[in-house]
């Protein structure tokens, strides 16, 4: 079975955030502990898994190294890269999912734009937040079930960049993770907003690239800035842009992916 290891959110190889990549030619899925098991031995933050339903539409899920997941963005633009690579989709394809349905639009020069579902944002309580983070908090919200996610504003970009978390204590916070974001300090730049990620509680210390976070900073930036059209800097140390545009209650990410290892599952 082949399988590969897909660099989503950048032009280059070794920069965005790796995925595993699993194309199947089955009408359904294997046994869920082998998937989980496969995602454990590529250990990327997430592998992705696809079967063709008909046509131009596929079934997508998601694994962590120790979990299914409910949205992954840097996955699933490279199950669309894969896809494409292969010739089983036009520009067009469309994934089933447990966040219902995401489709990808593939550019003729190869870039990828998603459309994902908004997630919504509840104020909350950032009760120890500060202190797994080791940095003030400004404020803080709750993203809607398809994440699960702590989203919080710290004060400027440098505060997001020198970050260096308790990630015990950051596991033990009730949320599969932590989002950080603040306001770019110079826009002249080429973006908007940095972020990072940290989900240590479902084996991702940090994410180079989270495509899900984006459609809770989307929205977010987008009613501080006062436009629909925002690009968000990952600051890790892999770093990578994404393109964000808000569509009512649906916000597009835009990217590219670039292959980096091709290879055979003989287990």
């Amino acid at each position: 079975m082949r399988i590969r290891i897909i660099d989503a959110f950048t032009d280059r190889p070794f920069g965005g955030n790796p995925a595993g990549v699993v194309v199947l030619a089955t009408d359904s899925f294997p046994d869920e502990a082998w998937m989980q098991r496969v995602a454990a031995e590529m250990n990327q933050a997430e592998t992705a898994f696809a079967h063709p339903r008909g046509g131009q539409d596929w079934a997508l899920r998601w694994f962590t190294p120790l979990c299914e997941v409910n949205l992954c963005g840097h996955a699933t633009l490279a199950m669309a890269h894969a896809l494409a690579e292969d010739q089983l989709i036009g520009d067009r394809v469309a994934f089933g999912s447990r966040s219902g349905v995401l489709t990808a639009a593939v550019a003729a020069d190869g870039a990828i734009t998603l459309d994902f579902p908004v997630s919504p944002l509840t104020p909350a309580e950032p009760i120890g937040v500060a202190d797994a983070l080791g940095a003030p908090v400004l404020a803080a919200w709750e993203t809607g079930p398809a994440l699960g996610d702590l989203l919080v504003e710290v004060a400027d970009e440098q505060t997001v960049r020198d970050l260096r978390p308790d990630l015990n204590l950051v596991a033990a916070l009730s949320t599969r993770g932590v989002i950080v974001t603040a306001s770019a300090a110079d826009p002249s730049a080429g973006y908007d907003f940095v972020s990072r990620f940290f989900g240590p509680a479902v084996g991702v210390n940090e994410d180079p690239v989270t495509g899900s976070a984006y459609t809770a900073l989307a929205p977010l930036w987008a009613g501080r800035l006062g436009r629909d059209e925002l690009v968000g800097l990952q600051a890790s140390a892999r770093s990578g842009l994404v393109r964000t545009a808000l569509r009512g209650d649906r916000v597009e990410l835009a990217g590219r992916a670039v292959t980096v290892l091709d290879g055979t599952l003989h287990a």
